[in-house]
């Protein structure tokens, strides 16, 4: 098996496929695409202050539609782009309004870049800059939070997702392939006809947020029909019969979708692919609006048309692999600073759903499972994340190919526990119907109930900084200031109970600057920013005549992510061992050690690195020490209330903020060096997990994970680990003894140190070489130097 056959340009099962994959993969470059910014403002300078916010909204995304460029790429059978061309990322003034200086690093960086034209730039200085820059939410937010907060997000103890990026987190459920847009402006229209002045003091809110509701619904169908008016348009002047006949069907299948509900598989694809764009557009959210159960949504479909002829399994296979370069045609939108460090990747978290359980508890993996796994394997492209659900309803067939994708070694599918995800939504209070229905992952390991609820991440959590800060009496040495509580002498402490009790006290500090900073940016979003296109298709917003970001969905959920958890639970077992238990070495003496970066202290190095219990060993010392930092983060973050009603809940998963928090650290007391990358999600530290995958999963299943939102877990193998059918059943067992301990997640790189390191000093070899970072799949090359260590060094496991 190698990994450097993967030839992105000849991939495919047509030559149709083949050439738009070479054109996505070897002809298009990411570039900033300066469309959508122009004709926002210009929409905004004609209603702004005439008209109420989700009004301003709807009218705004509506010129949007009626003025953008449109792209028809020749063979394609799926049309639509965020941008005015594949690979062209539109900006978001409304929320970050970038300065020249960050134009130039985007343009100029190595890595995951985005060409500014010169044009580009001036547009940006002449017409984006001077409207924009004091209007745009991140600008208002950095005046508005407290200093408190700004200092521990300089200190690097949290990140912010909503500074450049808006709430997102939605999932589509099945309402788009029941419905057009013409029936959602009729359910719009009996909702505001339905109002009660009388009785409801905020019937006209809810009417400008339904007026607004309309307005998107009359954009996306005027989307639609623009697209079939340029198809025909291109039609009378083509000169190859084919392809101006596969015009004429492009504009059938755009007469119908968005506008009615799709009829046909194909007019399904279309119908989904037009409506993420649209909330694409509409708002730079994260976690790209996902499908979902995929295969369940398009079953119907597919299986009429197999039965009557209308369309064979190699058309259906071509209409999705066509899907899949659409996705890949769509960077994540630009982001700079901090917002880059937590997520340095194009990827923007589109999640399919493979093979979770139907909606009367029974197993949904059928034929379109099975096409999807197929078209996943063959494509082997990051965008969309791929992931399946197995159950114990999961027929054992659909585990093992899904592992034989797997093994491969680019990172895809990774593998969820249906009935955890269950689980974990009746633990929030979601009902089980809704469940059922549409329960789903999606981002990076995210749960929730798609197409009826908004669940939203707001930043990262650094949990092992803030023992960091205990040690240092709550002065950062990274941002040289005092950021957190001086909670005394810590060489004072007399025991490691004081010690866990100032960690708590410090953990407290730092939650409630960041939720109180989460609040202020919530209520932001609510009062100025709604998403009226994301509250159509959002259940109950049309119903409540409430948007979205203001709470109007079913469900409301914020998400902090916590990060850390093995270096935190090694440092604790650290101290309460060797410190206070064992006392072989004093608490001045390890936390000099950690100043020093253990530099002249190879006795106290060796005795905390390789001598103390560490978590992923099933080592009920440490995994004990786990529970407890779990049970604090519950404490101190679950259940809070949000101004929109929203339910905080603890999640555990990186994307790539592992790295940065590790950069922003001094030495760990467990032995980790200063500025070294934190483990992702809840594995455990690199090289401390030497009992094998069975213990690790051992000790990842004693955090209680049913009480998350989600808990990413990675494993790494050699490829000679997982070979031939003994390989298989070696990863079916870990998984299904893993979901039967209650674990969310597993996902797996199968690929070996050497080669990692070859393709690091060697680059232009391994062009294609593709990894699994954290909750997505990256190429080896776009990660920078800190995070493909990081991955170098995770621990190889083997089975016993």
């Amino acid at each position: 098996m190698t990994h450097l056959t993967l030839e992105k340009d000849r991939r495919g099962s047509t030559e149709r496929i083949k050439k738009l994959r070479d054109i996505s993969d070897n002809q298009c470059e990411p570039c900033v695409s300066m469309e959508r910014a122009v004709l926002l403002t210009e929409a905004y300078k004609k209603y702004e202050g005439k008209v109420s916010a989700p009004v301003l909204r709807g009218k705004a995304f509506k010129y949007i539609m009626e003025n953008r460029t449109l792209y028809i790429e020749k063979g394609s059978l799926i049309v639509g782009e965020k941008g005015h061309k594949p690979w062209a990322a539109p900006t978001f003034p409304e929320l970050c309004c970038h300065s020249l200086e960050d134009m130039d690093n985007m343009n100029n960086r190595e890595k995951v870049f985005f060409r500014v034209s010169e044009e580009d730039r001036k547009i940006q200085e002449d017409v984006i800059i001077p409207y924009w820059k004091d209007r745009a939410l991140m600008t208002r937010m950095e005046s508005l939070l407290p200093e408190e907060w700004h200092k521990l997000f300089n200190a690097g103890l949290y990140t912010e997702f909503l500074m450049q990026r808006g709430p997102g987190h939605t999932v589509a459920d099945g309402k788009i392939y029941q419905k057009g847009y013409i029936d959602f402006i009729d359910d719009i229209q009996r909702s505001i006809d339905n109002l009660d002045y009388n009785n409801d003091l905020e019937a006209l809110n809810k009417k400008e947020e339904l007026e607004g509701m309309k307005l998107v619904c009359e954009a996306m169908i005027i989307f639609g029909e623009r697209y079939a008016q340029k198809a025909r348009e291109l039609a009378a002047v083509e000169t190859d019969e084919q392809w101006k006949q596969e015009l004429l069907e492009l504009a059938e299948v755009c007469d119908v979708v968005p506008k009615h509900a799709p009829k046909t598989f194909r007019q399904a694809v279309q119908m989904y692919w037009f409506t993420h764009i649209g909330v694409t557009v509409e708002m730079n959210n994260w976690d790209a609006y996902s499908p979902g159960k995929l295969d369940q949504h398009l079953e119907p479909f597919y299986n009429q048309e197999i039965a009557s002829g209308d369309l064979t399994r190699e058309e259906a296979r071509e209409i999705l692999e066509n899907l899949w370069i659409q996705f890949n045609n769509q960077p994540a939108p630009p982001k700079v600073g901090i917002t880059l460090k937590e997520s340095a990747t194009y990827t923007d978290f589109c999640n399919i759903n493979t093979g979770a359980l139907r909606p009367d508890g029974t197993s949904g993996v059928s034929d379109v499972s099975y096409l999807i796994l197929e078209v996943m394997d063959e494509m082997k492209l990051l965008q969309p994340s791929s992931n399946v659900q197995i159950s114990k309803k999961s027929p054992e067939h659909f585990l093992r190919e899904a592992i034989k994708v797997s093994r491969k070694g680019w990172g895809q599918p990774a593998f969820y526990n249906s009935e955890a995800i269950v689980q974990e939504l009746l633990f929030l209070g979601k009902e089980i119907d809704d469940i059922r229905e549409s329960g789903i992952a999606s981002g990076c390991v995210e749960t929730g109930v798609a197409g009826k609820e908004a669940y939203v991440l707001t930043g990262y959590l650094n949990v092992p900084k803030v023992l960091e800060l205990v040690q240092n009496r709550g002065f950062d040495t990274y941002s040289n200031q005092q950021v957190g509580l001086d909670l005394g002498d810590p060489c004072k402490f007399s025991s490691y109970e004081e010690w866990y009790e100032a960690f708590f006290k410090q953990l407290k500090y730092v939650v409630d600057v960041k939720i109180a900073g989460n609040n202020i940016i919530e209520r932001m979003y609510m009062e100025s920013m709604p998403v009226p296109l994301l509250s159509v298709i959002t259940d109950d917003c049309i119903s409540s005549g409430v948007d979205y970001n203001a709470g109007g969905a079913r469900y409301n959920t914020s998400y902090v992510q916590c990060v850390g958890i093995a270096t935190i639970t090694d440092s604790l077992a650290s101290i309460k061992k060797n410190v206070y238990e064992d006392k072989v070495v004093s608490i001045s003496e390890l936390l000099a050690a950690c100043k020093a970066d253990f530099k002249g202290y190879d006795d106290i190095f060796d005795l905390v690195h390789n001598k103390t219990p560490k978590y992923g060993n099933d080592d009920d010392y440490a995994d004990s020490l786990m529970v407890d930092v779990a049970e604090s983060l519950q404490e101190t973050i679950a259940g809070r209330k949000t101004p929109k009603g929203a339910t905080t809940v603890v999640e555990f998963l990186p994307t790539t903020c592992h790295v940065y928090f590790g950069q922003v650290m001094e030495a760990s007391p467990n032995g980790r060096h200063a500025h070294i990358p934190l483990p992702d999600g809840i594995s455990p530290e690199k090289g401390a997990d030497r009992n094998g995958p069975t213990a690790v999963i051992k000790s990842a299943s004693k955090l209680d994970q049913l009480k998350t939102g989600g808990a990413l877990l990675n494993q790494k193998f050699t490829p000679a680990v997982v070979a031939g059918e003994e390989g298989i059943s070696h990863m079916a067992s870990l998984i299904r003894s893993y979901f039967a301990m209650d674990g969310h997640h597993m996902q797996f790189n199968v690929i070996d140190r050497a080669t990692l390191i070859k393709a690091q000093e060697n680059p232009k070899e391994y062009e294609n070489l593709i990894v699994r970072v954290a909750g997505y799949s990256d190429y080896f090359n776009n990660l920078d130097r800190a995070l493909q260590d990081e991955i170098i060094n995770r621990t190889e496991q083997e089975f016993a």
